[in-house]
């Protein structure tokens, strides 16, 4: 082999960077993605008193209950539900929202156990929640009591 063809022949060329930053990226959002989701769906109160994740987590669960509570609303006026039903979903989400928040179990709690505890405030909005769901005759307005409990979730501390 002559010496001249021999300034043709090379190395295997080496890796771009890209590629290395690209692993490093993606794995940095897999990691990411898990505490993620183990943040926003974990019901620990330990997890809830971590300065940021709980600020992002209460943030989250708020909005996430007053969009449910404007569902429910809309459908109401809509005509999809009568007063007792909207009555009864709105009760429900306030008391799951209460759950996921304080980790209380809000869903089995009587009125009165709810007015004794921690949770006082929402016991006035339970109560004209239950008067719609269960009087007939009821006067108590769907409308008021659903922007009642929206406020309620919204100044949650």
């Amino acid at each position: 082999m002559p010496d001249d063809l021999l300034q043709y022949l090379i190395g295997p060329s080496p890796y771009s960077l890209r590629w290395l930053w690209l692993a490093v990226v993606l794995t940095l959002a897999l990691i990411a993605w898990y505490i993620g989701v183990f943040a926003f769906t974990a019901p620990s109160r330990k997890l809830a008193e971590v300065p940021l994740v709980g600020a992002m987590r209460n943030e989250l669960l708020k909005r996430r209950a007053v969009s449910a509570v404007r569902g429910i609303v809309r459908r109401y006026r809509a005509g999809d539900l009568d007063a007792p039903a909207a009555g009864a979903a709105l009760s429900r989400e306030l008391r799951e929202f209460l759950h996921r928040l304080t980790g209380i179990r809000v869903r089995h709690m009587q009125l009165s156990d709810v007015a004794a505890s921690d949770l006082s405030a929402a016991a006035p909005v339970l109560i004209d929640l239950n008067d719609v769901q269960f009087n007939a005759r009821s006067t108590v307005d769907v409308g008021a009591v659903s922007e009642s409990t929206e406020e309620l979730i919204r100044t949650w501390t």
